[in-house]
């Protein structure tokens, strides 16, 4: 089963999808970037554009990311 590159998972459209990568990333193409959408979140290989992006609600992103964020800060007052 093959997903087009303008749809995601969910009937997500991704036509209007603004993808940004971290700064971090220095400008190569080898970091993942996001897209919101809606009550969405894309995330997608910037090596491989053409296959179909992660999709996860906004909750789920936000969670891991302050997660994440969360522990980064625990380990610099360690």
């Amino acid at each position: 089963m093959s997903t087009s590159s303008t749809t995601a998972p969910h009937d997500v459209d991704l036509a209007q999808a603004r993808w940004r990568r971290s700064s971090y990333s220095g400008g190569a193409n080898d970091c993942v970037e996001v897209a919101e959408l809606g009550g969405h979140v894309a995330v997608r290989d910037s090596k491989d554009i053409s296959r179909a992006p992660l999709l996860f609600p906004k909750a789920a992103m936000r969670a891991l990311v302050g997660g994440i964020a969360s522990e980064a800060i625990g380990e610099q007052r360690d």
